[in-house]
């Protein structure tokens, strides 16, 4: 198993960067041996949109014909992807969507012709569909009771992956991080890693819920995704180019 591990923040300790840490880790203990490839946006973002690929997707023509080089990226982006049996994607929320280093991800994997096609009803995916786990950290509440702002970033990321294939999605906010003292809610954080919760359903609370989220089964639909038979696009090379990095996790005496 093959496990793609993306954050987005720019904050070394942020909570979404811990949030989907511990994501990764619930699914090691499902299959402690997976393999992780990781692409860090926040610490090492990736370039805005360049002239080159921008010229590339400018029309059906371009797109056959496209000047040298200016594709590359994107397609070691897309191998990351199809390489992976599951996707953890860790991000805050920027001004009510996310980050624009997620953003310019997005705008390297959504290719027409590669990772989808346009018909009269709408884009098609083209890839296979595998489970995506999006953890979302937001200094306010933007879902639930409490929600006094609106949510942009749902909606507009799970139709970017459904729009490339991607449609089984498990979204886990964690809110009202603003009003969390720091050392507090890292020392039960940690704590909440030992724990486990009564309910794994959608989680809408601070830190040490949302981690305990995490130690709860994985979405029954997601998961039997993750264990299929070896795909035909898997690409043995793309990881490590363009920054990414491979870490294969041996099992550990605990599990």
């Amino acid at each position: 198993m093959n496990i793609l591990h993306i954050d987005s923040s720019p904050r070394r300790e942020s909570h979404s960067r811990q949030l989907s840490e511990a994501i990764v880790e619930r699914l090691l203990e499902v299959a402690p041996g997976a393999s992780i490839t990781r692409r860090d946006l926040g610490a090492d973002p990736l370039p805005q949109t360049e002239a080159q690929y921008a010229a590339a997707l400018a029309s059906p023509a371009t797109l056959a014909a496209p000047p040298m080089g200016s594709l590359d990226l994107s397609e070691v982006l897309i191998r990351e992807v199809e390489a992976a049996d599951a996707i953890v994607i860790g991000t805050p929320m920027h001004n009510l969507t996310i980050p624009s280093v997620l953003k310019a991800w997005i705008d390297q994997i959504l290719r027409v012709g590669r990772t989808m096609k346009s018909t009269p009803a709408g884009k098609v995916g083209m890839l296979l569909d595998r489970p995506v786990f999006i953890g979302v950290a937001s200094g306010g509440f933007f879902t639930g009771e409490r929600a006094n702002q609106p949510d942009f970033l749902t909606p507009y990321l799970s139709l970017a992956l459904s729009s490339i294939g991607l449609r089984t999605q498990q979204f886990l906010p964690l809110q009202g991080t603003a009003f969390l003292d720091r050392s507090q809610a890292i020392s039960e954080g940690q704590n909440a890693r030992r724990s486990r919760p009564d309910r794994h359903e959608r989680v809408s609370s601070p830190l040490p819920v949302a981690l305990q989220f995490c130690r709860a089964p994985i979405s029954r639909v997601a998961m039997p995704l993750c264990f299929r038979e070896p795909r035909q696009e898997h690409f043995e090379g793309a990881p490590q180019a363009f920054g990414a990095r491979i870490r294969t996790l041996r099992p550990r005496p605990d599990h």
